[in-house]
């Protein structure tokens, strides 16, 4: 769980929203890449022609499993889970994370905002095939995830605190693509279904026209 102190940029009344406490619970959001493994500007999506694409996306941590639609162009993407993300301001529809302005926006459209928070490692989703420190990996052998046809691996990661830890990842042979990464040592998963190689407009990744942006400072409560 993380607290987060905001304040109104526009507002005239910013002095006093200083002190204010949010609680930002982020229904199993949190921690989905807690090993901190390639992500969005690995070198995988860094190339000359970045890739862009739609999938479903399942994640498992904590115990819980969540969805939510996301939309990825290359040093952003766009998360709309399902139910939503609860905050003190209200529920938000949409996380826009953008790594290239190191910042995260959540959409709550019911109130016409944004909260846009400091980028944190928590919010990293990996979508390179050869993950940060590994050191080695085998070949298991088909599979599927879904309806998507996969090459299994079994893949051995050191973590930067020089632990070994042991991942399964399954792969789209044909597209190289990543399909669905989940930990042997921890209760967590990232899988991407239903995945649609496609441009994505611009406009998925800014905040929406005539929303009130609320500047956040993310702190952690003291004792926590």
């Amino acid at each position: 769980m993380k607290w987060i102190v905001f304040f109104d940029l526009h507002s005239q009344s910013c002095n006093r929203n200083l002190g204010s406490l949010v609680l930002c619970a982020m229904v199993g959001m949190a921690a989905w890449c807690p090993s901190r493994l390639a992500f969005a500007e690995s070198r995988h999506l860094s190339n000359d022609r970045p890739i862009e694409f739609s999938a479903r996306l399942v994640w498992k941590t904590g115990g819980r499993i969540a969805n939510a639609q996301l939309f990825v162009k290359k040093h952003r993407y766009r998360i709309e889970p399902s139910g939503g993300i609860r905050t003190e301001l209200g529920y938000a529809g949409v996380t826009i994370i953008r790594l290239d302005e190191q910042k995260i926006w959540h959409v709550l459209s019911h109130r016409r905002i944004v909260l846009s928070v400091p980028f944190t490692s928590d919010y990293l989703l990996p979508f390179s095939i050869q993950l940060e420190g590994e050191t080695s990996r085998t070949v298991i052998g088909n599979s599927v995830v879904g309806d998507q046809p996969a090459l299994l691996y079994e893949v051995v990661v050191q973590n930067r605190f020089g632990r070994l830890e042991r991942y399964f990842e399954w792969v789209d042979p044909q597209r190289e693509i990543l399909l669905k990464l989940l930990s042997q040592d921890r209760d967590w998963f990232v899988e991407y279904r239903h995945v649609v190689l496609s441009p994505q407009p611009d406009y998925y990744f800014e905040a929406p026209l005539g929303y009130r942006t609320i500047e956040a400072q993310e702190a952690q409560v003291p004792g926590r």
